[in-house]
């Protein structure tokens, strides 16, 4: 077979039927197959309705915490590789670290440092309006905007309910983003940016997970496979295999409720009497093997002692 002459302006592929054709090297796009299949254009716009609801919430939230007006609108979701990330980010900025329990990963939530001024000024009784110079935040400050950050992912968990006991854990912080190692460089990470406006000013400030965070809470949000639920199973009467018949099975019957110390058990000698509660005696446990199947009544039947059952126990 020969091969196509190649030019400077194109490149040689091997098309889904095996032939090697040339073809122009600005047609080809680059693929990371380690990335491939994470959110269909689908999935996106799911998580983005979901988050459309949270960021409305938060609006009101942050208003009433800040007892500030303030406007919040969904920029952008997308799916971002953790190493773009880090070399698009503002040097400095407040970056904070956290989990989300029980999901896994580490996430951001990057706020600029103007727009961290602005909050911090607020809590402390200022007026709420954003600093003209950027600068590294002191330690009081960072403190204050943790209560912030711990208010946004509150919310952010309060809006998955379907998963309960999700609650956020702040792990760290960073101002510097080279310095950032929360994610291997190929990670991809799901980016939420969320416009901001207060006192007329507005910065954006974002939220980022790991896909290994997102991808539980994305089979939440899938909707059911058509037809998967139109016609509920037919419970059928399991049937007896009748090569068990002759199968033994020890059957054992318990009373319960006597308890004695340590102490009194080494006293004990041949012919002593223990007393046993009659409500105890009254009621025994039948069990299958080690298995509790059933409550009973003991008594006797044809000179023989006897237990009838009264109440079937569910293991």
């Amino acid at each position: 077979m020969e091969t196509p002459e190649k030019t400077a302006d194109e490149v040689l592929i091997l098309t889904q039927r095996g032939v090697r054709e040339m073809r122009p090297a600005a047609a080809i796009r680059s693929h990371d197959f380690r990335q491939s299949g994470f959110l269909a254009a689908s999935e996106l716009r799911r998580i983005r309705q979901r988050h459309d609801q949270f960021v409305r919430s938060l609006a009101a939230r942050l208003a009433i915490f800040l007892r500030l007006e303030c406007s919040l609108q969904l920029d952008k979701v997308q799916i971002v590789g953790y190493q773009k990330i880090i070399e698009g980010m503002a040097n400095p900025t407040h970056i904070t670290l956290f989990k989300t329990e029980p999901l896994k990963g580490v996430g951001l939530l990057v706020i600029p440092p103007k727009l961290a001024l602005t909050l911090v000024d607020r809590l402390l009784g200022g007026t709420g309006e954003m600093p003209a110079e950027t600068r590294d935040l002191s330690d009081i400050e960072v403190a204050l905007t943790d209560q912030v950050a711990t208010l946004v992912l509150a919310e952010w968990c309060n809006h998955w309910p379907e998963l309960r006991d999700l609650h956020p854990t702040l792990v760290g912080h960073e101002n510097n983003s080279p310095f950032l190692q929360t994610s291997p460089p190929d990670t991809a990470m799901l980016t939420l940016s969320i416009q901001t406006t207060i006192v007329e000013q507005t910065e954006t400030f974002q939220i980022i997970f790991p896909y290994t965070t997102v991808e539980p809470l994305m089979r939440l949000i899938n909707p059911a496979i058509p037809g998967g639920e139109s016609t509920p199973a037919r419970s059928t009467k399991p049937r007896w295999n009748g090569s068990l018949d002759e199968v033994k099975v020890p059957v054992t019957v318990e009373w319960q409720g006597l308890k004695m110390s340590a102490g009194d058990i080494t006293r004990l000698m041949p012919g002593d009497l223990l007393g046993i509660d009659p409500a105890c005696a009254a009621q025994v446990l039948v069990r299958f093997g080690k298995v509790p199947k059933f409550l009973g009544r003991p008594g006797t039947s044809d000179a023989k002692w006897a237990v009838q059952l009264t109440s079937s126990i569910n293991s």
